[in-house]
């Protein structure tokens, strides 16, 4: 054995345990065998030591030697993440490529970030400024569309002694602080525990929607600015898709997308189609804005466990410098796999389905580092992280307890729906069973910015859908003729907001995404319609003659009218809607 290290006892897949580890501490980065394999301690027990190994481990064996590096499992914050696809444990997988090819050698070790990239660092700060954890120091172009400020490390507070403009690497002394004990020297690169919570100074309640630009999420099921939401549904549903088209559109300025231990062509899909994407707002390519943690079903299942770690602190980084990040979790199902394997390799008592009984606490954890806040820093920045998580039940099942304790602790469900995905309804989001709890929190905003009407048609939208559910069992057993007109309309109304307003087109230029105001015309334009035939029913009109009113398939259209057009259309539309009632 050789000296200052520990010794390998027994191989159980990608659990190890390790006798006699010098210094060894809980959740400390371990290297394992000549290979020098990267694990992380998991649990110490006397003098053994169980690590999880992020690499394959055949070929290991008892007598191996374990050395620890005495730091825990950190990521790399700095210039330089933005466009990059790493892997769960930040290794960049285009540069692993060029140097050792399209597959991952074991015990390969490549900087996440680029140390000999120059970057042009412009000072905001000045010599002599007091300065303390989280306060701009200066500025990087990182891409065309994002700025990356570079901001005082945590635990590092005093007076500013030396600061200076121009081109660096990460690793270059950009300025000095001369702390109460110390002189600091501060570069760009910052390094941050994925385990450990990034702190804010405070946070506040949820008061904004993320705009998706999808009406059902928008208008029926809105997820705040800060917020959690969680997509469940079973394979070929759609959950994919959907946090690829908020991972487009929603109104953040920074999208960090975890692929967790997803199959592998699902995630090639996302590598492909990602860089080739055009960020709707700029023009530029999606990915100037975006960070790809890719970590497919074929890597080491222990790895898939630190991904969504990795994610969420690169996230809170960019939160910190104040912006609005949005984190996509695809799917937690499969970390949860991840727990459930190590759990039973340490042989610990299971809880439901084989699941640990930590289960719960772990989801927690991770969609609790969701909010919006005051960051760390000396001025006021406002900074936010939105979690979106998809679940992946075997068979849709959600009474599964992945998707029973996701639900404990996120605000926002978008049950999806496989006989939706299957007619072609995208996206698939059962209306019946979706809810979201920020209603109450983003109706001043919707009143004030759209319109004071928006919640009541969306309150007579859900009454209406309600209704339809219940209609549908009885014209199932005897017939849509059985029903009295008033049914027959609310059913002619409900297919309207299903086929017209709450189905979109993620191929169609103008359709793929709506504003707020362009959804409440909408939703308005269908009620308005059967408002006035409910009335013209009660005046004794026949609903076959009101089905023949030509306004219908225009309402059918106006989806596709493009946002500059749609007021003025949708005025017309209306009073088109009027004359024709009046000549009925």
């Amino acid at each position: 054995m050789n000296k200052g290290k520990g010794k390998i006892t027994k191989v159980s897949g990608p659990l190890i345990i390790a006798e006699n580890i010098p210094g060894a501490r809980m959740a400390d980065v371990v290297r394992v065998g000549e290979q020098k394999l990267i694990g992380e301690i998991i649990e110490i027990r006397g003098k053994d030591a169980s690590i999880q190994v992020y690499e394959e481990t055949s070929g290991l064996g008892p007598e191996d030697p374990v050395e620890t590096t005495g730091l825990p499992l950190s990521v790399e914050l700095a210039p330089g993440l933005l466009g990059t696809i790493f892997d769960g444990i930040q290794r960049p997988l285009a540069a692993i490529e060029k140097e050792s090819g399209a597959f991952i050698g074991r015990g390969i070790e490549v900087p996440a970030l680029d140390r000999k990239k120059k970057w042009e660092f412009k000072a905001t700060a000045q010599k002599g400024n007091k300065v303390k954890t989280g306060d701009i120091l200066g500025t990087v172009q990182e891409t065309s569309l994002i700025v990356h400020k570079i901001m005082v490390p945590e635990e590092v507070e005093g007076e500013i002694t030396d600061i200076k403009s121009g081109n660096f690497t990460i690793e270059e002394t950009v300025a000095e602080i001369q702390g109460a004990q110390q002189l600091h020297k501060i570069n760009m690169i910052q390094k941050s525990p994925v385990r450990k919570r990034r702190p804010l100074k405070s946070k506040i309640a949820v008061s904004e929607p993320l705009i998706t630009g999808q009406r059902i999420i928008d208008t029926l099921f809105t997820i705040g600015i800060g917020g959690t939401a969680c997509i469940p549904g079973p394979f070929g549903s759609g959950k994919t898709v959907v946090q690829h088209q908020l991972a487009k559109w929603a109104n953040v300025d920074i999208v960090v997308f975890v692929g967790c231990g997803e199959r592998g062509n699902e995630m090639t899909d996302v590598l492909l189609e990602f860089p080739k994407l055009k960020d709707p707002k700029s023009g530029k390519p999606l990915m100037e804005r975006t960070i790809m943690i890719a970590n497919t079903s074929n890597m080491p299942i222990a790895a898939r466990e630190a991904s969504v770690y990795t994610g969420a602190t690169i996230a809170e980084y960019y939160r910190d410098m104040g912006y609005n990040v949005a984190l996509m979790a695809d799917s937690t199902s499969r970390w949860a796999e991840a727990l459930r394997e190590m759990s039973g390799r340490l042989e610990e008592m299971p809880g439901e389905e084989g699941y640990p009984a930590y289960l719960g606490t772990r989801l927690a954890e991770f969609y609790e580092r969701s909010g919006i806040g005051l960051c760390q820093a000396s001025e006021e920045r406002k900074g936010s992280l939105s979690i979106i998580g998809s679940v992946s039940p075997p068979g849709g099942d959600l009474s599964e307890p992945v998707v029973q304790n996701t639900l404990r602790v996120v605000k926002v469900f978008w049950g999806l729906d496989y006989k939706l995905a299957h007619k072609r309804h995208f996206p698939a989001i059962n209306w019946l069973l979706s809810y979201s709890l920020y209603l109450n929190n983003i109706k001043k905003y919707l009143k004030e910015k759209v319109s004071p009407e928006f919640e009541g048609l969306r309150i007579e939208t859900m009454q209406l859908l309600q209704r339809e559910s219940e209609l549908e069992e009885i014209v199932r057993l005897v017939g849509l003729e059985s029903l009295s007109e008033h049914d027959q309309l609310i059913m002619l109304t409900t297919k309207s907001i299903r086929e017209d307003f709450l189905y979109q087109s993620a191929f169609d230029p103008v359709d793929q995404y709506s504003t707020l105001s362009k959804q409440y015309l909408l939703l308005k334009t269908i009620l308005f319609f059967h408002s006035l035939a409910k009335k013209a029913l009660s005046e004794g009109k026949e609903l076959s003659s009101i089905e023949k009113i030509r306004s219908r398939q225009l309402i059918a259209k106006a989806r596709f009218i493009p946002e500059d057009e749609v007021e003025a259309r949708i005025k017309e539309l209306e009073e088109q809607i009027k004359s024709e009632f009046k000549s009925l």
